[in-house]
């Protein structure tokens, strides 16, 4: 078993640079198919990916070694200029697209909740409420997609856009798009989302992302990606009440 744990160890941080925490490690093996014979190495590191990619990196990775992790000083603003060698692995707990107002944001949001989409300059109902179940369900797919435009969460979210990244020691850091990174954006990566960071730099306190630097591993955190949705719009509001009031004062 020990072996196993090793072989799982090393083949997840080879080729994915992810250094498991052994007690999640343990768990993993206690509680899964891993524990079973006949059950092909393969088969239990991709689940042990799967598993992991979902999970909250402070709790299923070490922290044993620094390169790992994000300086602990990231967001000291005196530093002008630094490299983050890495690679790092980070999860992403909010993203937000400052290319986009504020309040086109927002009326994006209460579009979707109206059961509108934007389709060209034309606003059209996505929910028909004369509809049966058998035709919505039936329509389900092309509403889905519809209402990602229409929330300002799919293809419209150009960007740049501005993410929080934490390290598996809890360690947060602002990042920003400097170039176009591919995969990134409202509505194509959730909350909870895993990336790694290699030769990034991070200027006045704030990582600068390329796509040269930046490697996506994929996954979610289903309750935060969850609750990040329900709190977006009232988030967003609130920041613009903000802004209104310190434009009067």
């Amino acid at each position: 078993m020990a072996n196993i744990q090793a072989q799982i160890s090393a083949e997840l941080l080879n080729s994915k640079s992810l250094p498991v925490s052994q007690s999640w490690l343990n768990n993993f093996i206690s509680s899964s198919t891993a524990s079973q014979r006949n059950v092909p190495l393969s088969a239990i590191i991709r689940t042990a990916l799967f598993r992991i990619l979902a999970s909250d990196f402070r709790e299923s990775l070490s922290t044993r070694t620094p390169s790992f992790l994000l300086p602990v000083d990231i967001f000291d603003t005196s530093v002008q200029e630094r490299c983050l060698q890495g690679p790092v692995p980070l999860q992403i707990v909010d993203i937000e697209d400052i290319g986009t107002s504020l309040w086109s944001q927002v009326e994006a949001i209460e579009r979707i909740e109206r059961g509108e989409a934007i389709r060209g300059r034309e606003i059209v109902r996505t929910v028909n409420v004369d509809e049966d179940s058998e035709e919505r369900a039936a329509r389900a797919g092309n509403n889905r997609t519809a209402n990602s435009a229409a929330s300002g969460v799919g293809s419209t979210s150009n960007g740049p856009h501005r993410l929080i990244l934490q390290d598996a020691a809890g360690t947060r850091a602002v990042a920003i798009e400097l170039k176009r990174v591919e995969g990134i954006g409202l509505g194509k990566i959730p909350i909870g989302a895993k990336l790694l960071l290699r030769d990034a730099t991070v200027a006045r306190g704030m990582i600068l992302l390329t796509p040269e630097c930046v490697t996506l591993l994929g996954g979610k955190i289903e309750t935060l990606d969850q609750a990040w949705k329900e709190g977006r719009k009232a988030k967003l509001t609130a920041r613009i009440t903000e802004m209104e009031r310190s434009q009067v004062s």
